[in-house]
This record gives C-alpha cells, sequence and structure tokens, in this order.
C-alpha cells in the first residue's frame, strides 16, 4: 500500500488534527483519491517521521490525525554544500531536486559574474520561496525528514569573505582544474562545492576561488552542462566518501 509521504511546515505531535497544505490535500483527495482512514507520513524538517490517518476531506480543507512519531534519519555521513552558479528556470529547480536527493546540508545560490539571471531583493526572496518548495517536495519522495538549508542568492566575492575557516575541502568545478577526483584527498569533515552558471565561471571568479584556497575540481575531458556538472560531482563525493 501506497503511503504518501506530506511535508508541513508547523509544529507536529501525536493527538493533533492538522490541515493538510492546499495542493498536498487536493493531490491526496482528488488525484489519488484516498478515502478517510488511509495512512500518511508527516513530515516538518526535524528529523523525525509522524504517522497520521486521514480525518476529513472536506472540499477545500483536507485534514490528518497524527497517531504516532518516529525518529528516522536519512541524512547523509557526508556533510556537502553546493554552492551554484544561479541557472535559468526549470535548470535550477532540477539542480535543487537532485541535490537534495543526494543528501546535500546546504545550497548557496550565487550571482557570478556570467550570471544571466538577474534578482532584485523582491524577486531573490520570491525565488528563494520557491526554491524552499522544490526542495521540500523533494524530501517527500526521496525519504529525508530534514529539508537542506536554502541561503539568499548572494555575489560571489561576498559568499567568498564570508566563509568561517573550516576543515572542510573547497572544491570549485573548472574545466581546466588541475585536481580529479581520485586526487583528492580523504574527504573527512566534508566539502564545499562550487559550481558555475550557463556560462561557466569566469577569469575573475577563478582568481577569486584561489584567492580563497579553493582547488580547481576537472571532471574528466568533457565540459559538462551546469545542471549536470554539479550533479554528477555531487553523485562521486557520495559515493567516494558518503553513503552511496
Amino acid at each position: 500500500m501506497r503511503i504518501p509521504r506530506i511535508y508541513i511546515a508547523e509544529t507536529l505531535r501525536p493527538g493533533l488534527d492538522v490541515l493538510l497544505p492546499e495542493q498536498a490535500g487536493e493531490h491526496v483527495a482528488r488525484v489519488l483519491r484516498l478515502e478517510r482512514g488511509h495512512p500518511l507520513i508527516l513530515f516538518n524538517g526535524d528529523g523525525r517521521e509522524y504517522d497520521a490517518t486521514l480525518a476529513s476531506l472536506a472540499k477545500r480543507a483536507v485534514s490528518a490525525e497524527i497517531t504516532s512519531v518516529r525518529e528516522v534519519d536519512r541524512e547523509a555521513p557526508l556533510q556537502l554544500t553546493l554552492a551554484q552558479g544561479v541557472a535559468r528556470g526549470e535548470k535550477m529547480d532540477w539542480i535543487l531536486q537532485k541535490a537534495t536527493e543526494l543528501g546535500v546540508a546546504r545550497i548557496v545560490p550565487l550571482v557570478t559574474e556570467r550570471t544571466e539571471v538577474k534578482l532584485d531583493e523582491e524577486r531573490a526572496e520570491r525565488r528563494r520561496a520557491h526554491w524552499r518548495s522544490v526542495i521540500a517536495g523533494a524530501c517527500e519522495q526521496c525519504g529525508r525528514n530534514r529539508l537542506p538549508a536554502i541561503e539568499p542568492p548572494q555575489r560571489l566575492d561576498r559568499w567568498l569573505a564570508s566563509l568561517a575557516d573550516t576543515s572542510a575541502l573547497r572544491l570549485a568545478l573548472l574545466p581546466e582544474g588541475n585536481v580529479t577526483l581520485r586526487q583528492l584527498p580523504q574527504v573527512e569533515n566534508g566539502a564545499i562545492l562550487a559550481v558555475g552558471p550557463e556560462g561557466g565561471f569566469s577569469e575573475h571568479d577563478t582568481a577569486l576561488f584561489a584567492q580563497a584556497e579553493f582547488r580547481g575540481l576537472r571532471l574528466g575531458p568533457r565540459i559538462l552542462r551546469t545542471e549536470t556538472a554539479g550533479v554528477a560531482a555531487l553523485a562521486a563525493l557520495q559515493a567516494l566518501y558518503g553513503d552511496l
């Protein structure tokens, strides 16, 4: 029996009746055609799963009753931060979705010299809210009970200046990088992976990375698209040092 997983951004506890988000309620009632009493799994990002059952199926108010709570840890042991040059439209959504499935802990949308997407403060916050919903949907699908943090979009130079001293390995994906995955040292304390936008990193961007002690990582002889490069590198790092 299929048990839908639904993200609800509020406090949850056994015995509580909660309204499902409108889109989720529409899906279970109108698309899946579930009936009262059908089991659900709810989560709110606190690392736990809340067993629940459908309680009511009103036209615009679908609710569930929480019956129990369980600690379920599906987080990757390797702490990964993806610093992604903001890509256009659905490409960025796809990157966030796959990075979430691959277990990243934090995502930083970067505005670089070649970033084509222009975001003023208001639009940036709207995009961030949309990205949060994409990440939540990916967590519903892949079984994660903690959502990766998504930071506000920020300029590359300001982000690099804000990085605290850390033992995490610093990597920037560069076609001309001088390090391959097989040449990396043992990754024990996590990694920060920076990926350029559609046009890649500029010479100025590359110089900033060098000043911030990032290693240039090369993924073979072929140049990968922005929506491919980061996902490929994350999967390889998880296979080498994580839980894949």
